[in-house]
């Protein structure tokens, strides 16, 4: 499968998991379609999808919770900020992801 396909199968596959959890894609059509060109980097490396702004780790359980779409969880961390970590998917009434901050599980007490 090419990359161009490959990605098109993961933002049709996301779209249907994220909505009923309340998020969209970035309206950041470059931005978008940059991260998921890592994601299917990561899958072709490593056989699985992973956020591509997550070290992995020698911790199978620990990287399983950064597989994308990983909002379920870190739920309470990306409802705060609005968006993801790396920023592919957002709140549904974000219209201005940019305007967004990243805020750390310790600075909002989720440690």
């Amino acid at each position: 499968m090419s990359i161009e396909s490959r990605k098109q199968s993961l933002h049709f596959f996301y779209s249907k998991v994220v909505d009923p959890l309340g998020y969209k894609f970035t309206p950041d059509a470059e931005l978008m379609d940059f991260l998921l060109e890592q994601e299917v980097t990561l899958e072709d490396k490593h056989g699985t999808p992973f956020c591509p702004c997550q070290p992995l780790t020698p911790d199978r359980t620990r990287n399983m919770r950064i597989v994308c779409p990983c909002i379920p969880f870190h739920r309470a961390h990306f409802d705060a900020m609005k968006r993801c970590w790396c920023g592919l998917f957002v709140h549904k009434d974000v219209t201005d992801p940019d305007s967004l901050p990243q805020v750390s599980v310790k600075e909002l007490g989720l440690e």
